[in-house]
């Protein structure tokens, strides 16, 4: 295999209950190996409605259950289509980034998590990816490729009010931060340092039996 996968976190996934899981989003290698390791639970995730413009990309992420969403907007449809899914106890994998980053350092948070985050009472399980930004170098010198998995704290959001553009993009932010603290320093981008300002509407989620 061309990978060798270090998922010692990858126990700490709750086994049943809906699940909010964002992550950091480097290159194609995160969905396949992801949805393998959580086998046997339901997963589903949002992609990019361009995706759909290859009819064989299209197939693929139709068999995984991929749920397009317009960037760029407030997609309802995308955003009706998630809180379905976590309703019925699946676990709905989100990029907050909105896009690769191909390197692995983070970039800044869309807005959108954050509105999804404050409206579903859903956990959130923040998770980082590393190493595998180098697959293709490793690859042309026909060596393996290290893809490590880190699993952080189970949240949950607990301001409520009305919900500003700011105040979601503050949300997607400490989500980011709570990703980057997963993260060897190298890779924190957009999130290096400690969060600016005085704001946290995330609290520790009480964590169900069965998780370590």
């Amino acid at each position: 295999m061309a990978c060798r996968v270090d998922d010692r976190d990858v126990p700490r996934i709750p086994l049943q209950g809906p699940l909010l899981l964002v992550a950091n989003h480097v290159n194609f290698l995160e969905i396949p190996l992801v949805l393998s390791h959580l086998q046997p639970r339901q997963v589903t995730g949002l992609a990019k409605a361009e995706t759909w413009d290859s009819p064989v990309m299209g197939m693929l992420f139709n068999l995984w259950g991929a749920i397009p969403v317009r960037r760029g907007e407030a997609d309802v449809v995308a955003i009706r289509r998630v809180l379905e899914a976590l309703n019925a106890g699946m676990i709905v994998a989100i990029a907050p980034e909105g896009t690769r980053s191909g390197d692995g350092c983070l970039r800044r948070a869309k807005p959108g998590i954050g509105l999804l985050a404050a409206h579903t009472p859903a956990p959130i399980l923040p998770i980082a990816f590393f190493g595998h930004e180098r697959i293709w170098s490793n690859l042309r010198r026909l060596r393996r490729t290290d893809f490590h998995i880190r699993v952080g704290p189970l949240l949950r959001v607990r301001a409520d009010g009305r919900w500003t553009a700011e105040r979601r993009q503050v949300l997607a932010d400490e989500v980011m931060y709570q990703i980057a603290a997963l993260l060897p320093e190298k890779y924190r981008g957009a999130y290096a340092g400690s969060p600016s300002g005085e704001a946290s509407f995330l609290e520790p989620s009480p964590v169900p039996p069965g998780v370590a």
